[in-house]
């Protein structure tokens, strides 16, 4: 994806200096954002999903279990589930996918199940 990106920035009929810039802009772009949402490797990665009583939670390493809301547009499939959320009522919304060889089948299952048919899972999360 970054290369195709980076080919049409330059195949664009713009000054050269343009075209340089969109390139630089598009690594830019991927340096960023490679080591939190593809790799997994910042402290901001995403890497635990939890639910209890009091709502939904994600882990990182840098903010530990935080709560988080959950957003209706959430797309839960055999092959794919792709959580939408918000955190502690701030206007930007994010997203983890979560792959079924991430979690043992069994739990991908139950996450797709209660993700679809779940009684609260838009409820505002509980403060911890």
């Amino acid at each position: 994806m970054l290369a195709l990106a980076v080919l049409a920035s330059l195949s664009l009929a713009l000054p050269f200096i343009l075209k340089v810039l969109l390139a630089l802009a598009c690594l830019a772009c991927a340096a960023w954002g490679l080591p939190r949402h593809v790799l997994l490797a910042h402290r901001e990665s995403v890497t635990g999903l939890r639910h209890d009583r009091r709502g939904w939670w994600l882990y990182s390493q840098a903010r530990g279990w935080h709560s988080v809301e959950l957003r209706r547009d959430i797309i839960a499939l055999r092959s794919l589930v792709v959580v939408r959320y918000r955190i502690g009522g701030r206007g930007w919304v994010r997203s983890v996918c979560v792959l079924p060889g991430s979690l043992p089948a069994d739990a991908h299952r139950r996450l797709r199940v209660h993700l679809r048919f779940g009684r609260r899972r838009w409820a505002v999360p509980a403060s911890a």
